[in-house]
């Protein structure tokens, strides 16, 4: 049975989600009162799992957001200890630059056959709802949504690489590259990505085209 979400857990989940959040848009996911919410947000600033910040208005009071510290950022699920930064880095020094994009090279070959193998013989919706569930299993914090046009987003709130993919910039391309021989008769386009400063990484998957 899986652990039920706390409180904490929840505003955690929202403000990773959110990247920042006012307590007036934290308080439309929640039933309790104002006052018990910021006392769990009190409670989560003194651990250090997330910090305010003031923001002026040109009239009126300044008002806070809220945004997760790194410690914050760490609660959530991290490919880190399977694939340290530090190992790499030691390749690197040892080997050169070319070395590290030969292991990471591997990586993504590992990642193409297990979605290849997964969304084989499925139609295109299913074949987003699999890799979605693929990649919410690694961490990713996974939502996809259709678009009018038939293409599909895929969003990630997560990069459980990050610390790996802020040194290494091929661990991005790898996974355009690992939805493009996923989706092959598809356009994948990149719209953003955490390791940009941007809230989430999102990616849109186009219908594909007729063969």
């Amino acid at each position: 049975m899986s652990k039920k979400m706390t409180t904490k857990d929840k505003l955690l989940l929202i403000i990773k989600k959110e990247g920042e959040i006012t307590i007036k848009s934290l308080m439309e996911h929640f039933t309790i009162s104002e006052i018990a919410i910021r006392r769990h947000l009190r409670e989560l600033i003194t651990q250090k799992f997330i910090e305010e910040r003031s923001v002026k208005q040109e009239v009126g009071r300044p008002f806070i957001k809220y945004k997760l510290t790194s410690t914050g950022h760490n609660t959530f699920p991290n490919q880190d200890n399977s694939l340290p930064l530090e190992i790499l880095q030691d390749v690197e020094n040892i080997l050169g630059r070319e070395a590290v994009k030969n292991v990471l090279n591997e990586r993504k070959k590992r990642e193409t056959n297990s979605y290849n193998t997964e969304v084989a013989g499925k139609p295109f919706k299913e074949q987003i709802q699999t890799v979605s569930e693929l990649q919410d299993k690694q961490g990713y914090m996974v939502e996809y949504n259709e678009n009018n046009d038939g293409s599909y987003d895929i969003i990630n709130y997560n990069c459980p690489v990050y610390n790996i993919a802020s040194t290494y910039t091929e661990v991005c391309h790898n996974e355009k590259e690992v939805l493009e021989k996923t989706f092959p008769n598809s356009t994948v386009v990149s719209k953003s990505r955490i390791v940009d400063g941007k809230k989430n990484c999102s990616w849109t998957i186009s219908k594909p085209k007729t063969v």
